[in-house]
């Protein structure tokens, strides 16, 4: 049976999982979540999502939610094709876990508020929050800084092969450029480790929206 992706097509998060599955070469069925009827807060929605959120994936009846898990999950299942994705080694693992991290704890916080502010919010006819903005964009920059220390001596943040680390990061870097916010091309390490990992086939292939593959 098909996998089966339950999600909006242009959402951060959604593409993060479809970039995953196109580095696992996992065809995949995309079923769009009907945002004008307010699907995803149905009960039928929410018996598979609680949170009311997107994405997730049906494997043959395996439900499972949160972008980042089923990142993991596709990677670990089909670790025999597609680009590695999660080392095997101890110290690699480490390393890697490290890497991870760093994305959900120092770039994540501030970099989702800033996009919310000045692109959810526009959408919506809302007026972004500008001090807010200044005040997530100074701290994403600090933190940055840091990003180009360890992208200065390694390829990639968990040393010199792509892993889920980096992956994890596209949806949110290319949402700074949407928000108006160029922090990373004056970082050259950060500069240099965006349009590589940016270029990568499977992310280009669902920058402007998700397609089913299968």
């Amino acid at each position: 049976m098909v996998l089966k992706l339950h999600a909006f097509p242009l959402s951060t998060n959604s593409r993060r999982v479809a970039a995953v599955l196109i580095e696992k070469q996992v065809p995949f069925e995309l079923v769009v979540i009907d945002r004008a009827v307010n699907e995803h807060k149905s009960a039928d929605y929410l018996k598979k999502q609680p949170f009311g959120q997107a994405p997730y994936i049906d494997d043959d009846g395996f439900i499972l939610f949160e972008s980042r898990a089923i990142s993991r999950y596709i990677a670990t299942k089909y670790a025999n094709q597609g680009t590695k994705l999660i080392p095997t080694d101890l110290k690699e693992i480490a390393l890697f876990e490290q890497a991870a991290s760093i994305e959900v704890t120092n770039f994540d916080p501030s970099v989702t508020v800033i996009f919310w502010e000045n692109v959810v919010k526009l959408r919506f006819g809302l007026t972004p929050d500008k001090d807010l903005v200044e005040q997530q964009v100074k701290k994403l920059d600090a933190k940055l800084d840091a990003y180009d220390v360890i992208l200065g001596q390694q390829k990639y943040l968990a040393g010199d092969e792509f892993t889920l680390a980096d992956l994890f990061h596209l949806p949110y870097l290319l949402g700074l450029y949407q928000a108006g916010v160029n922090i990373v091309d004056n970082k050259p390490n950060v500069a240099r480790w965006y349009k590589d990992i940016s270029s990568r086939p499977s992310w280009v292939s669902v920058a402007n929206g998700i397609t089913s593959t299968a």
